[in-house]
């Protein structure tokens, strides 16, 4: 399948693409303000979309990039990422607007909404695979975790893929893990 292969192809690209910016970043105010990899359950049933159909593990990587608005209770940053699921089911590309907290301590939450691009099915003709209803979905991710210094940190992350009863076909589809991340 041409359009499968291509979508691979390009997040495969942005998988390389992204750690080689933040190599090339020297910390004085560049770009990227923190690059995470992840791996996630895929398709969890039980949480927002309520069932489960896909199975694998996603390997996740995200960039939120430095430019932000400072809203006084929390930092929005623009946010993108993508989601490789290792079992050939469905895989995502994302971009979001990230609200982000630090709490003292180390301690920090971050909430998002942005568009989500995937290589799933659309309609129901595979009963192994979520109708996800339209090409583009709606992501919502949530994340709490702990810095451990002004570099490091681990978080638990979820979210949530769906077009938001747009369609007639909206199963959605639900991520959960443990990322890594590294501030720059």
């Amino acid at each position: 399948m041409p359009a499968r292969s291509s979508f691979l192809s390009a997040m495969l690209a942005l998988l390389i693409v992204i750690p080689g910016q933040a190599l090339a970043e020297d910390g004085d105010g560049g770009l990227l303000h923190e690059l995470k990899f992840g791996i996630l359950a895929h398709d969890v049933g039980d949480l927002w979309s309520g069932f489960n159909r896909e199975d694998g593990v996603d390997i996740n990587v995200e960039a939120s990039l430095s430019p932000s608005l400072d809203l006084g209770f929390a930092t929005l940053r623009p946010a993108f990422g993508a989601s490789i699921n290792t079992e050939g089911d469905t895989s995502k590309l994302y971009v979001d607007a990230r609200l982000e907290h630090d709490f003292e301590g180390g301690v920090f939450l971050a909430a998002g909404i942005g568009a989500a691009v995937h290589d799933g099915e659309i309609h129901g003709g595979n009963r192994e695979r979520k109708a996800l209803g339209s090409r583009v979905l709606l992501h919502f991710p949530i994340e709490a975790g702990y810095r451990f210094d002004e570099h490091h940190g681990l978080s638990v992350y979820f979210d949530h893929v769906s077009n938001g009863y747009l369609a007639d076909d909206n199963e959605g589809m639900d991520t959960l893990g443990l990322r890594y991340g590294y501030r720059f």
